[in-house]
């Protein structure tokens, strides 16, 4: 009974999705709301107001941590895209296509101005030039977006550069999800920072390790890439698809260098700029004005990641940045430094950007459109960190864990893989996942004389890569491809690839468990 009732906040959470009628946001108030009574009157210690609004206090702290890579990205985005409407209005004198009408992943969303093939230009014919177009837009485009914002914008990037191919939507909602296969690194990682505070492991640890199942996980995304662009009338070659392997792997081995040297802010948009602007030299050879038109398009991106970059790398201007400010109220979080955190050199270039073509105005409506778009996702951060905080103060994360260890012993991890992936499905997110479970998996590893690091890479890439197969991911790529109707056939074509996904995390747990 008392198992149970410890439970009761993750049901109340996984209920509330799987309902259908409430977003994460509600189903992360219901389950706070949850929490604190079964903290304070069913703990397996004493837990009384002052150590529950200490817990509150550390929620709070991670969330204000994360926001500003939320609210920074989309704010740096709208104003970059903005800038390169301006300049360039039409979408056939540039290759860069315009906003369509409506856009499910926010309002006044744009595509990124890097260097892109204008799919206008390619011939029908040239189907190899098409092929190359499209994994450049799934595999490239999309991921990098998507590193910058979040929210779904790699799919709006994929989507736009895609359309003029004449896919059918089916194929379409298909290459627009493949878009999402780097999620770890989306929204300026900030869905690993957070569980990074969760897991107490440094972020650029835990996302070494997850990129293990990471790249495992590419062997099926870039199967069901193959499969579809067969489908969709674009076959090609043995070499064709050598070549496209090995530009997968070297993406992935760049991303893993970035990320040990620069941390999973930034490090998915250093290490694929280059990567876009020799994939767009090699299979466009534009001429001078191209890129030109191009290098203006990117420049914003372009000076964000160089400052980035420098921040990190060069040790003095690193330390001379920290120790200007630095806040640390909690020595096992996160400390908040502000010269030195992504979302703060975010904001900055977007207020230089308004400051140089100064318009105010431009910024006060690029602002609220960036929280309009990013609110849902602060509140489920500030919500979900609550709760975990307030389970793992009061001890019931810990004595959940010591009750599961006791009845399975080390196959309790195997566990961990379905659970975060199938709630990460139904909530779209892995914030959820991390935050009903990753104290809970750090006790487990613990107990079993695991890798700590390994079992929360495990978790958190469980639950963020699985939200692949979401209905919401799926509903905005069905909009953007004007599939609407068309989900289930969709569904049906992805199961044999989320089979061979949970497969492979499983297959991962289970190492782990006999490694240990």
């Amino acid at each position: 009974m008392t198992t149970l009732l410890w439970s009761l906040p993750a049901l109340v959470v996984i209920g509330a999705i799987a309902s259908g009628r409430l977003n994460t946001t509600l189903a992360a108030v219901l389950g706070l709301l949850t929490a604190i009574p079964v903290a304070l009157f069913a703990a397996p210690g004493a837990f009384g107001g002052g150590p529950l609004g200490h817990a509150l206090a550390r929620g709070l702290w991670i969330g204000a941590i994360i926001t500003p890579y939320i609210l920074g990205g989309l704010l740096f985005w709208q104003m970059a895209s903005r800038a390169d409407r301006g300049r360039r209005p039409t979408a056939t004198s540039t290759g860069s296509p315009s906003t369509p009408t409506a856009v499910p992943a926010g309002p006044h969303v744009t595509p990124p101005a890097e260097p892109a093939p204008a799919a206008d230009a390619i011939s029908p014919t040239d189907l190899l030039a098409r092929r190359r177009l499209l994994f450049f837009a799934c595999f490239l485009i999309g991921p990098f977006a998507e590193a910058a914002t979040g929210f779904g914008v790699g799919m709006l990037g994929t989507v736009l550069l895609l359309r003029p191919l004449g896919f059918k939507p089916r194929e379409l909602m298909v290459f627009a999800l493949l878009s999402q296969t780097l999620i770890p690194w989306g929204a300026m990682g900030s869905g690993t920072l957070l569980a990074s505070a969760y897991a107490r492991v440094p972020a650029s640890q835990l996302a070494l390790y997850g990129m293990v199942p990471v790249a495992l996980l590419m062997l099926v995304w870039m199967a069901l890439f193959w499969l579809t662009a067969r489908r969709a009338g674009l076959p090609t070659t043995k070499a064709e698809q050598a070549r496209e392997a090995l530009w997968m792997l070297a993406s992935l081995a760049l991303l893993t260098a970035a990320t040990a040297l620069l941390g999973p802010e930034t490090a998915l948009l250093a290490a694929y700029g280059p990567l876009i602007v020799l994939r767009f030299a090699l299979d466009r050879r534009p001429g001078r004005a191209q890129l030109q038109d191009a290098a203006l398009g990117a420049l914003p991106y372009i000076v964000l990641i160089a400052c980035l970059v420098a921040t990190r790398l060069a040790p003095a201007l690193n330390h001379g940045l920290a120790g200007l400010a630095r806040f640390s109220p909690y020595a096992d979080l996160p400390s908040w430094t502000p010269f030195l955190h992504a979302g703060s050199w975010l904001i900055a270039g977007a207020l230089l950007m308004a400051a140089i073509r100064r318009q105010p105005g431009l910024l006060s409506t690029n602002a609220r459109h960036a929280w309009t778009t990013g609110k849902h996702a602060v509140l489920s951060v500030f919500l979900f960190a609550m709760m975990a905080e307030v389970l793992a103060g009061a001890g019931i994360s810990q004595a959940f864990a010591d009750g599961l260890f006791r009845t399975m012993q080390d196959w309790t991890l195997l566990m961990t893989p379905l659970l975060a992936g199938a709630f990460g499905i139904l909530a779209n997110s892995g914030n959820a996942p991390n935050s009903l479970f990753m104290p809970s998996q750090l006790s487990l590893a613990l107990h079993a004389g695991l890798s700590v690091p390994a079992a929360a890479a495990l978790l958190h890439v469980s639950g963020t890569s699985m939200g692949f197969f979401s209905p919401v991911r799926m509903s905005i790529a069905a909009g953007l491809a004007q599939g609407r109707g068309q989900e289930r056939a969709v569904y049906a074509q992805l199961l044999p690839f989320a089979v061979a996904a949970f497969a492979i995390l499983l297959a991962l747990a289970l190492l782990l468990v006999l490694a240990g």
